[in-house]
């Protein structure tokens, strides 16, 4: 009853638009010290926060954050979208194609959907207007785009579900591929499909030449995808930890931003204030649900919800399919990383040990699923930042274009549970 109780005014701060990170905390030091006493209570605290504030594993978040956005103040981005034109700019619907291309390259860059949301809305909005796109299909086409920063490694959201549940950082990125490869498939599909049955969406540009496509890959580009490979590839097959890998990977972008004189001091400096509150705020959330979990797991909510759950007369797919409906839900209002933290306590143990899913194949579809929320309404992060990118389009709009793109997360998603081995069969390559 004490962790019911908790839940309910945990939302209701959330209603008074109290900090997530903060809410927790409070939450969870007040239930806590209900529950045991004062002392315990203000220990349990202390010790989660300067636990997570000083683990050497949660430094992997800061090195790869920092990766993203010295290549977002170095202009990388740029050159990854006008490469991504060159390719397939002249197919119908190819500028909204592109951008689904570039977004993936550059989630791979930084692992986080706000910032790959808000690095390609500022780029190609524009190009797509200057080719009379749809406002509401070119709208929605790069907030649902930034998507793809939440699967494709380095994802951050990835990073912070294997800390909380102890998988390896390696095996959920390399997990994480597939279905990235998969959604951008099905996103370039809806494209296509919307501009064949509709030509005046989506005008063709020019074809561009082999000659100005390898053009195209000048300007620290190439460079800056062979830091990927390298710090990625050097991850995969052992040579890093995943801190060391995230290390590699902004170090060797700032080398390459530095040696083509894309990065001024400004933009330095800038990068490195971006960073330090992002990995901040991360940390705070990290060690706000680390407080909401242990009084979570004190107050009995975990191990009722795993007896209420195992006796239902229900078949397993049916079981994670009500959890995931519940994850859907909550996406809609929670931010997908909070989100994330704040549920793993009580539905991991049920979907792993109740249910026997594989925990790696369950995180991927759990970020799949909180990835629809940022693209959702009333909350729709990705919506607000293109938003805020091009104030001129009414948000109605861009929420009206989202739909199909909704439309194929479903679908990536119903094909994933259908067939995990799309997930697990890289993760059990390397095993083997």
């Amino acid at each position: 009853m004490i962790g019911i109780i908790g839940i309910f005014i945990f939302f209701v701060l959330l209603a008074l638009r109290m900090p997530i990170a903060y809410a927790m905390t409070l939450v969870g030091f007040a239930g806590f010290c209900f529950l045991t006493t004062l002392s315990a209570a203000f220990s349990m605290v202390a010790k989660e926060i300067y636990f997570t504030f000083s683990s050497y594993s949660l430094s992997v978040i800061a090195m790869f954050v920092w990766m993203g956005f010295i290549a977002f103040y170095s202009g990388i981005g740029t050159s990854i979208y006008v490469f991504a034109y060159k390719l397939i700019g002249h197919y119908p619907g190819g500028l909204a194609m592109a951008t689904q291309a570039a977004c993936a390259v550059f989630g791979a860059v930084c692992g986080s959907n706000t910032a790959t949301a808000a690095t390609m809305g500022a780029i190609a909005l524009p190009e797509m207007k200057k080719y009379n796109y749809d406002t509401s299909l070119a709208a929605a086409s790069v907030a649902a785009g930034g998507v793809l920063g939440v699967l494709i490694p380095p994802s951050v959201i990835l990073i912070v579900y294997g800390m909380a549940t102890r998988q390896s950082i390696n095996e959920l990125f390399m997990a994480g591929i597939l279905p990235a490869a998969l959604l951008i498939f099905l996103y370039m599909v809806t494209i296509l499909v919307l501009t064949l049955r509709n030509p005046c969406l989506a005008p063709c540009g020019p074809r561009a030449s082999w000659e100005e496509r390898l053009n195209a890959l000048r300007g620290g580009l190439g460079e800056a995808f062979t830091v990927f490979l390298i710090s990625i590839g050097g991850l995969f097959l052992g040579w890093f930890t995943p801190a060391e890998a995230g290390a590699v990977g902004a170090a060797g972008i700032l080398g390459v931003a530095l040696l083509e004189k894309r990065l001024s001091w400004d933009g330095f400096k800038k990068s490195l204030y971006d960073t330090t509150r992002t990995a901040a705020m991360i940390m705070l959330l990290v060690a706000g649900a680390s407080v909401f979990g242990r009084f979570m797991a004190i107050s009995g909510i975990p191990t009722a919800f795993a007896e209420w759950t195992g006796a239902l007369p229900l078949p397993s797919f049916a079981v994670i399919a009500v959890i995931l409906g519940i994850y859907l839900l909550l996406g809609c209002f929670i931010d997908a990383l909070a989100l994330i933290l704040l549920t793993i306590p009580v539905f991991y143990p049920v979907v792993v040990d109740i249910l026997g899913y594989n925990p790696v194949w369950f995180g991927v579809i759990i970020v799949i699923v909180v990835a629809m929320g940022v693209i959702t309404p009333p909350v729709g992060m990705n919506v607000y930042i293109i938003k805020g990118v091009a104030p001129e389009i009414p948000l109605e709009l861009i929420f009206k274009g989202i739909w199909p793109f909704l439309l194929s997360l479903v679908i990536c998603l119903i094909i994933l549970i259908s067939f995990p081995s799309i997930a697990t069969f890289l993760p059990n390559l390397i095993l083997n």
